[in-house]
């Protein structure tokens, strides 16, 4: 008896979590079920994207409503790990083509460049050490842009 209990409060929580969340971003979610508002549409929706990938690639292309998946920096750091050694170059100088890619992709405004690339310059050292990758180039830049007021905005 008291797994039947514990079964149906299972049960019906987990309908209302269906409910109160949504599938997230893909396919399922932006085509198929489109205007879903009962659980197992919801439930639908996530399983058509999962299942099917396309969640995965709304996400790496940030479409399929995934646009805002992985923040304002999304492609920034993807684009450091294809460009590390062009980018270190760019940055102990000041500018440099690297560079300039690298504040169009955050969005950094023309007004702000000549900011953003001496903040860049001034902070090479926490970016690239020997040691650097990608990721803790990624972590001196987002705290470089921090430490700026006029930079901060393009944080998200």
């Amino acid at each position: 008896m008291k797994k039947i209990i514990a079964g149906a409060i299972l049960a019906a929580s987990s309908t209302m979590a269906f409910a109160a969340s949504p599938a997230g971003c893909g396919l399922g979610t932006a085509v198929v079920f489109k205007d879903a508002n009962e659980w197992h549409e919801h439930v639908l929706a996530a399983t058509t994207n999962g299942t099917s990938g396309n969640q995965t690639f709304g996400m790496t292309s940030g479409t399929l409503g995934c646009e805002a998946a992985n923040g304002p920096l999304a492609g920034v750091q993807t684009f450091m790990d294809n460009n590390m050694d062009q980018l270190a170059m760019d940055v102990s100088k000041g500018q440099g083509e690297t560079l300039d890619a690298l504040a169009q992709i955050i969005g950094v405004q023309q007004s702000d460049t000549s900011a953003f690339n001496a903040a860049m310059q001034a902070n090479f050292d926490s970016m690239f050490s020997a040691e650097a990758t990608s990721a803790t180039a990624y972590e001196g830049m987002q705290e470089a842009m921090q430490t700026s007021v006029e930079l901060q905005k393009y944080l998200g």
